[in-house]
């Protein structure tokens, strides 16, 4: 669950789901059939057992995707309100859910769900098996479920989730249908952040620009000042990078951030965790753990770890989209593209940027992201990614 909604679960139904007109209408199509059935609907090939939603980090694939399920484990006629609270607490007998909250779904994880897709479903008319991060499969892991996704029992649907087709195994990708959704326009972000979270219309529609769209992104925006806080600092950060030893402290010191923010996150989630464990083992709050029962504590802090570790790089690699957008917005300032700026409360930074920056310099800082992007993504340290990609800039501030 990509940093996608950032810890922060929407409603599951339809009306949750934000400019993606189309995929949802052909989603609705497909859950009004019935397994088996011989309607029009289903001769029409609305629907099959293994889909893939994909599209950019924020765009909701993962709320489309439970909005699906809710709709699956319903009657045909809509999305039952009882179904749809089982879903949002991911406690539906017949949804089985595949996540990870380390860097990796591991081949265990893929197995024991493969295993529970072949059963029948319990009280609804389909089994939904909901796959929130297949991009982060291993090989070995996406061939454990090749063999459920070619011969699906009739009554199971495979939904899964990644940014694009690429991320998958070419064995995977044709043994699915492929809804491609689409970077929500920042106005119906802000809308919906009005009418969800409650904040002014001004807030909500520079967190949605800001978060160039990104639904749980904007939300965190909206409603945190320290979220907020943290972004700003970053920008500044890049401006001030004009030799190599100030690149050194700036990507020390977006680490920090990045951690910092990640634990922000965790925080609350890993001690509710740990109470909840310590209530089913039966040990009172601040009591003994014997030692009989330590291992089963100490995998939940190893998760927990693990999940610290991935919320860190997504950290990261959220600064570096952040940086993106403001060289970015540097360069269409340069070439004279008439259009706001993603980082409108910035235009005076920006516009003295764009004077005092050669643009084949602002092109290649624009590269060097890139490129630290794709090595924190094939487990290079962030900090030494983050280095090599600020050198760059400070290299860039110094061709003027």
């Amino acid at each position: 669950m990509t940093a996608t909604d950032e810890g922060m679960r929407m409603a599951t139904g339809w009306d949750a789901i934000v400019g993606q007109a189309d995929a949802v209408a052909q989603l609705q199509r497909a859950a009004a059939v019935d397994p088996g059935s011989d309607d029009e609907g289903d001769r029409s090939g609305a629907m099959t057992h293994a889909w893939l939603l994909t599209g950019p980090p924020g765009s909701g694939r993962s709320n489309l995707a439970y909005a699906f399920a809710a709709a699956l484990l319903s009657p045909p006629s809509g999305i039952d309100e009882r179904v749809a609270t089982l879903v949002e607490a991911r406690t539906h007998p017949d949804l089985v859910t595949l996540s990870t909250e380390g860097v990796l779904i591991t081949i265990a994880q893929a197995r024991s769900v493969v295993q529970r897709a072949s059963l029948a479903p319990s009280s609804a008319r389909y089994r939904v098996i909901v796959v929130e991060d297949a991009d982060r499969m291993a090989e070995r892991t996406s061939n454990a479920l090749l063999k459920a996704l070619e011969e699906p029992p009739p009554e199971t649907v495979w939904i899964l989730c990644a940014p694009s087709e690429a991320d998958l195994l070419p064995t995977i990708r044709s043994r699915v249908r492929t809804l491609t959704l689409q970077v929500p326009d920042p106005r119906e972000v802000a809308q919906l952040l009005v009418e969800r979270d409650g904040v002014s219309p001004e807030v909500a529609e520079r967190a949605a620009r800001e978060a160039q769209s990104h639904i749980g992104m904007a939300r965190r925006l909206a409603t945190s000042d320290e979220a907020r806080a943290r972004r700003a600092e970053t920008l500044q950060i890049a401006m001030r990078v004009s030799t190599a030893a100030s690149a050194v402290l700036a990507a020390a010191r977006y680490v920090e951030i990045a951690t910092a923010d990640a634990d922000a996150l965790s925080a609350e989630k890993d001690e509710a965790e740990r109470a909840q464990a310590l209530h089913q083992l039966g040990i009172e709050p601040g009591g003994t753990v014997p030692p009989a029962l330590r291992r089963q504590l100490k995998e939940l802090e190893d998760a927990q770890k693990q999940r610290a570790k991935r919320g860190m790089r997504d950290g990261v690699d959220r600064i570096l989209v952040d940086l993106l957008s403001l060289y970015r917005d540097i360069l269409m300032t340069q070439l004279g593209v008439g259009r706001e700026l993603v980082n409108e409360a910035m235009r005076p930074t920006v516009l003295a940027a764009a004077d005092y920056l050669q643009r084949a310099a602002v092109i290649d800082v624009l590269d060097s992201i890139r490129v630290a992007r794709e090595r924190i993504e094939a487990n290079v340290p962030p900090v030494l990614a983050l280095e090599a990609m600020l050198v760059r800039a400070a290299r860039a501030a110094q061709r003027r």
